[in-house]
């Protein structure tokens, strides 16, 4: 007879289920309370930038392009109008002071030198002439005076003579009136030529005055365009390099046009283009530095030029020591321009990320250095090679530097 086998509850197919259940609760709950939910991107490690965090100087400095110009340019500019006869010198040909680079001609000014010319010499002989009729009325009028003088002394002796002869009634009255008139009216007749003889010398005094001073003025006007006759000889003022002479033979210059300009060679300095964000930071006195043929030259901002052009305006610095030997004019050479004080900071490398997040935040690296996690960060000053950390990273720290594009917004970089 079969007997009836009752089967156990906690079989082996039964424990391994209950078992692998479990497991996966396990898991699942695991996964619900502990694991990683940020949003995750798998990058290569090869194709992105770290740069470390590190505790150093910050120096505030700018990075500009800086073009070698002569200390000194002097500009040629015409001061009389004419054409071009003869260029005796072209661009790049070195010079002296006084030596002739153009002659120009000016017809009108030849002209009107002879034409002044000549008026001087009418007036120098109206003068001459002027000063010879007063001199001969001069001696008209004393030969006048001196028969007044001879006609009053003879009426004087006939009048005093018959003044006592008609108290003896030897002369008539009649005749004596008649004598003493003609000496009163002697007398009155000699005042009047002297008179006229003291105005004819005060008119001849402001005649010759008037002609002297329109003479003086006529010659003073010819020695000026005796110079601007002179000055259509353009020569160099001072010695040096004539740079540039921008006309040609048959030219036609107007006055105050510039024909070119000549530079000093005694000495350089250095023009930079700046970018208009710095202009309010750049001013005369900053310091700079020049690094030519592997040496470090001290510059000084001497002049700055506040207009701004395609978003850039122009400082000249000089050199505050002796000029580099070998520098050219036209060379170009990046400048530092120091725009503050340096100081000890947390200093982060320049790079790309900085155009995807403006510097509100970075990935950073976890200790083992297989992921980067997102991180805010508060970045300050910056010059070209450095951010100013204030806040959210400290030395030591390993920072993705290279450009953010291709990273979406995750939270987490995984290598």
């Amino acid at each position: 007879m079969d007997r009836k086998i009752e089967k156990k509850f906690w079989s082996k197919r039964r424990i391994l289920m209950i078992g692998a259940g479990g497991l996966v609760v396990m898991l699942l709950a695991y996964t619900l309370i502990f694991a990683d939910h940020r949003a995750t991107l798998n990058v290569e490690k090869d194709k992105i930038t770290i740069s470390p965090v590190t505790k150093g100087t910050f120096d505030v400095y700018i990075a500009v392009t800086a073009v070698v110009m002569p200390l000194k340019t002097i500009r040629l500019d015409a001061i009389e109008g004419g054409y071009v006869s003869h260029k005796y010198l072209e661009g790049g040909s070195m010079v002296k002071a006084g030596d002739s680079i153009l002659k120009l001609d000016n017809q009108r000014l030849m002209m009107d030198f002879v034409n002044h010319e000549t008026e001087i010499y009418r007036l120098q002989n109206e003068l001459q002439n002027t000063r010879l009729s007063i001199r001969q009325q001069k001696f008209t009028m004393q030969q006048v005076i001196y028969d007044f003088d001879a006609k009053i002394a003879a009426a004087q002796d006939l009048y005093d003579r018959n003044k006592q002869l008609v108290e003896e009634k030897i002369v008539a009255r009649q005749e004596f009136n008649k004598n003493k008139f003609e000496l009163e009216g002697l007398i009155k007749q000699r005042d009047i030529q002297l008179q006229s003889q003291r105005y004819q010398d005060e008119n001849a005094t402001r005649q010759i005055s008037q002609l002297e001073g329109t003479l003086a003025r006529t010659q003073r006007n010819l020695a000026l365009m005796k110079e601007n006759l002179n000055s259509l000889i353009v020569r160099a003022p001072v010695s040096g390099q004539l740079s540039s002479i921008d006309v040609e033979v048959g030219s036609s210059i107007t006055a105050g046009q510039n024909l070119g300009q000549i530079d000093d060679l005694n000495g350089f300095k250095l023009r930079a283009d700046i970018d208009e964000h710095y202009v309010s930071q750049v001013f005369s006195g900053l310091k700079a530095t020049f690094e030519f043929d592997g040496k470090t030259y001290d510059m000084i901002v001497t002049k700055v030029y506040p207009e701004v052009k395609n978003g850039r305006f122009q400082a000249d610095m000089n050199f505050e020591a002796k000029t580099p030997e070998g520098i050219r004019r036209g060379q170009s050479s990046p400048i530092r321009l120091v725009l503050g004080k340096s100081a000890e900071a947390v200093l982060l490398p320049l790079g790309g990320f900085f155009s995807d997040t403006g510097g509100n935040w970075v990935y950073v690296l976890d200790k083992d250095g297989k992921r980067a996690i997102k991180r805010n960060i508060t970045l300050g000053r910056k010059n070209p090679l450095f951010f100013e950390v204030l806040e959210g990273l400290k030395p030591g720290d390993k920072v993705i530097t290279s450009s953010y594009e291709s990273f979406g917004n995750k939270d987490v970089l995984a290598f």
